[in-house]
């Protein structure tokens, strides 16, 4: 089983395994699949949570691009389409680690990302740009601060911040 190396310590990431399993899927299977997860995700603990998203983050930069921007645009198309309570919990819960740990986010193609969001249909761009821009606006100037130093500009104008 692969392992993820984190501070020194060898720890299985079992959730970053099944987001690699998930990204080589056809669409047919990978949407049901990871909206059955996400919705696990919102039944768990904060730090259960936290946990997951930092196995999330660890392995979408070992994912090749092709096959993360596939699950990547499934997730996101999934996130425009639930409510706004839960939304609002996973990009929290995303937003909150990368503050804690901005380094985390560089190893991830941005403006590969960025263009996945921008090629969504308006609407859902629409909900998904609300839910962030609430959150960043929601946090401590130092907080805005930290996630802006990782931020590329491209995405800052889009969120109108």
């Amino acid at each position: 089983m692969p392992q993820i190396i984190i501070h020194g310590v060898s720890e299985p990431n079992h959730a970053g395994n099944i987001i690699i399993s998930l990204a080589s899927l056809p669409d047919f299977l990978r949407k049901p699949i990871l909206k059955k997860r996400m919705e696990e995700f919102y039944t768990m603990s904060q730090p259960e949570r936290q946990e997951i998203i930092n196995n999330a983050l660890a392995a979408g930069p070992t994912i090749p691009f092709p096959n993360f921007s596939k699950l990547f645009a499934t997730w996101l198309d999934i996130l425009a389409t639930i409510s706004e309570e839960k939304r609002s919990m996973m990009f929290t819960t995303y937003i909150s680690e990368i503050i804690r740990n901005p380094q985390k986010l560089v190893p991830f193609n941005l403006d590969g990302i960025l263009e996945i969001f921008l090629s969504m249909e308006k609407p859902k761009q629409d909900a998904i740009l609300g839910t962030l821009r609430n959150i960043v606006l929601s946090l401590s100037d130092e907080d805005k601060k930290r996630l802006f130093l990782v931020m590329p500009q491209s995405a800052k104008a889009r969120l109108g911040i």
